[in-house]
């Protein structure tokens, strides 16, 4: 049994607590908010997973310190991305050398272009980070359904240690050393979903979705390659998965804003209406500013950059993407 701290009570961290406390380990969740750690004590229960316990196993707390010093074995960073830096920077006075900090976020910090793993080293150098991700909704995670995901880390041994601590009958894991890879999939996806979602909100079909998600992919995976990451880790788990549960679901916050924004809302309108974090909308400014500093032509996030800062109408922006110049598909395939 291992002595693990959860940061984030939000569905995700949550989903994460209930399926370490299943395998076994002592589990500390931690709450900044009183008024969301409240009603999980009371009822034992979030109010958008509806029917999925809380075990009391599960220990529920707002005292940082407390969380922090019962995760000897490993802490669990499910904070949304835009606080990921400043949680781990209150973490640090907690954090021995080597402890195993794992992030389970996704997003890139808009100023700085720094991935959260990046992050997280630059505020606890002490520690030995790693991230898991994957194609892995917290409504299906926490209700047992089989999810497959992967772990990177800078060691395999670290690795294989949060591969043995997560994996389970219905959760796989897989073990990776390409955390950019990893990381820049999970992030970048969420982007391609909101563009997905807006084409759901326009009424287009399978095609255009399907269209979004292959060009989609070939956006982040040049961006990635240039930047160091490997094409097999953009075509995993971690990259083609995540991008089609999060552009098809109907968990996925990052779409739901889509078709809102689809259908005529604003970008804040749509994050109001969806009353969760929508990470893409972080994201999309970052993948723009990453495309700028490689020289890597990414248009569907570019387009997408335009809808949410620039009040372009979505049904423009799909227009001038189907009208782009002539291309070839791949220009790694040489004619005859």
């Amino acid at each position: 049994m291992a002595k693990i701290s959860v940061f984030g009570a939000g569905t995700w961290g949550l989903a994460i607590a209930i399926l370490l406390d299943q395998n076994g380990h002592d589990v500390t969740v931690w709450s900044a908010r009183e008024a969301d750690l409240a009603p999980l004590l009371a009822h034992r229960e979030h109010a958008k997973l509806p029917g999925v316990p809380i075990r009391e196993s599960i220990t529920l707390t707002g005292d940082l310190e407390q969380a922090a010093t019962a995760g000897t074995d490993l802490m669990v960073l499910a904070v949304a991305s835009i606080y990921t830096r400043s949680i781990a920077r209150r973490l640090k006075p907690y954090v021995r050398q080597d402890q195993v900090v794992v992030n389970v976020s996704k997003g890139i910090e808009e100023g700085t272009l720094c991935t959260l793993a990046e992050q997280i080293r630059e505020e606890l150098p002490q520690a030995d980070v790693a991230v898991l991700s994957g194609p892995s909704h917290a409504e299906e995670v926490s209700r047992n359904m089989p999810t497959a995901c992967v772990v990177g880390a800078l060691s395999k041994k670290t690795a294989e240690y949060v591969q043995n601590l997560f994996m389970s009958p219905v959760f796989r894991v897989y073990t990776s050393p390409d955390i950019l890879g990893i990381e820049l999939g999970g992030s970048l996806k969420n982007v391609i979903a909101l563009a997905a979602g807006m084409a759901d909100g326009l009424g287009y079909g399978d095609n255009t979705k399907a269209a979004l998600i292959t060009r989609g992919m070939a956006e982040i995976a040049r961006l990635g390659i240039a930047m160091g990451a490997r094409a097999e880790t953009l075509y995993g788990l971690s990259g083609i998965g995540d991008l089609i549960v999060t552009c098809a679901s109907v968990h996925s916050r990052n779409r739901r804003a889509g078709v809102l924004i689809g259908q005529g809302a604003t970008m804040q309108e749509a994050m109001d209406q969806v009353q969760m974090v929508v990470e893409g909308v972080y994201s999309a400014k970052a993948g723009r500013a990453l495309a700028e500093k490689y020289q890597i032509t990414m248009p569907i996030i570019e387009q997408v950059n335009q809808v949410l800062f620039e009040d372009k109408p979505a049904a423009q922006a799909v227009g001038q993407l189907m009208t782009r110049d002539r291309t070839q598909e791949h220009f790694s395939l040489p004619w005859d």
